[in-house]
């Protein structure tokens, strides 16, 4: 069900187009994710989603009310902010419990929402520090939980784990797409890193130049990009010209080619019992490893084939074998893996 609808919305900063007429629908209980390059118009969407920018054009509606023409607190629209912006001389409880007193609240809901959002970011234990005496990825769950706390009608995150490092990045991710499902609050994230977006989203909407290139399931946009842009932001495809794609396979195709790295099974040639085995309907391609080097769960390689630097990837167990530059190897695609883009 269509939770948020935004219909052809524009906006302008002086003589540049920021928003050029994005038209989305967000379901309930949905966690959207806006990616893109920076200067695409993803945070200016968001900012106009939350009233901190008023649109030149176009409504947005929430739960079928509009809502491009309120103000920002009457929305019932929560944003957490890349900075945090946790107010320095209160304690954690204190924090959460500000947005609650505001709305005067009686003391004893309060302490009850309070003590139960301190639970679900599980910072119980730190309730009475201050912001200060917490670690970065302590500080990003108070301000999540100073959003959860109000019980929006929809969350705003706006890029929230880019100032985090990468290991306490990943495990606050796990812990936000946690959070979420537990709760179902209708959630859209902003943010320029692909491997984030592909974990948390349900869909994902690409954004370009203040368009929506795309918008489908993280499987979607990975392995079936819509065009040469999508298809060269997600991932780290083999983009193949038609006379490219033609040379290498001998299959002639009026589209340019997109093949992920992961979708080639690579084997070495002196193994030909092996690299002829499997489907019959698959493509062959002899080629030489140019470069090799591990990448966290994968070995990455060069192969020059027919012309062509091909990427390729293979998993990276204990046991694997890195095959050397200079190796003979055959590569093996099945052909439901070419996806075909138009030029």
């Amino acid at each position: 069900m269509t939770y948020l609808t935004i219909d052809k919305v524009g906006a302008t900063y002086g003589a540049s187009t920021i928003l050029d007429g994005i038209q989305l629908a967000v379901g309930k209980g949905e966690m959207h994710v806006l990616l893109g390059p920076s200067g695409c118009g993803k945070t200016t969407l968001l900012r106009a989603i939350a009233g901190l920018v008023k649109p030149s054009e176009g409504e947005i509606r929430l739960g079928g009310r509009r809502i491009d023409n309120l103000p920002p607190k009457e929305r019932g629209i929560a944003m957490v902010f890349q900075h945090y912006a946790l107010f320095p001389n209160m304690t954690v409880r204190q924090n959460l419990a500000f947005g609650l007193e505001q709305k005067k609240l009686p003391r004893a809901e309060i302490a009850r929402k309070v003590e139960a959002t301190l639970d679900m970011v599980a910072l119980g234990a730190r309730a009475d520090v201050r912001p200060h005496q917490l670690s970065g990825g302590q500080r990003q769950r108070v301000a999540l939980a100073r959003a959860l706390v109000l019980e929006p009608a929809l969350l705003l995150l706006d890029e929230p784990l880019s100032a985090l490092d990468a290991q306490i990045r990943k495990r606050l991710r796990d812990e936000l797409k946690r959070i979420q499902r537990d709760t179902g609050l209708t959630s859209i994230l902003v943010t320029h890193d692909q491997d984030e977006a592909l974990t948390l989203g349900d869909r994902i909407s690409v954004m370009n130049a203040g368009v929506i290139a795309q918008t489908g399931t993280p499987r979607d946009i990975y392995h079936r990009p819509r065009d040469l842009f999508v298809a060269g932001f997600i991932g780290d495809a083999n983009v193949l010209t038609p006379a490219e794609f033609t040379e290498l396979s001998g299959i002639q195709s009026p589209d340019a080619v997109v093949i992920q790295p992961q979708d080639w099974r690579l084997t070495d040639a002196r193994d030909s019992a092996d690299a002829a085995a499997g489907n019959d309907d698959a493509i062959r391609v002899r080629g030489v490893v140019a470069d090799a080097s591990l990448s966290g769960p994968f070995i990455r390689y060069i192969v020059t084939a027919a012309g062509l630097r091909l990427k390729v990837e293979t998993p990276n167990r204990y046991d694997s074998a890195e095959l050397a530059p200079g190796t003979g190897v055959t590569l093996t695609l099945r052909r439901q893996d070419i996806h075909t883009v138009a030029r």
